[in-house]
């Protein structure tokens, strides 16, 4: 997760440099009054996200996979305790806890 995060990055800030390059050529708009730097910023963020959605897409199938395994794993020991606690639960009634435990 920590490289696609970085990648995605690494993509934003070529793309700022590259729109401030541009912006500062007189090849791109400048921004209106002193959003010069907002402007810049914005621009790069409309360039970066389609570009790293379609260079990273194995990165960010990757980083899906990961955290999919995760909440499965914490899915599953949640479960886990959950039966653990019926278990100590139905013991603590003893025999007739059980029983009604069963019955519904």
């Amino acid at each position: 997760m920590l490289r696609y995060t970085l990648m995605r990055f690494g993509i934003f800030v070529g793309c700022l440099l590259v729109v401030w390059g541009l912006v500062s050529s007189g090849l791109a708009p400048r921004g209106l009054g002193d959003s010069n730097g907002l402007w810049i910023v914005l621009l790069a963020l409309v360039f970066s996200a389609p570009i790293s959605f379609v260079v990273l897409r194995k990165q960010r199938d990757a980083a899906s996979e990961t955290i999919v395994r995760r909440v499965d794993r914490a899915k599953a020991n949640l479960e886990a305790n959950r039966n653990q606690e019926d278990g100590a639960d139905d013991a603590a009634r003893g025999p007739q806890g059980q029983e009604q435990a069963q019955a519904s």
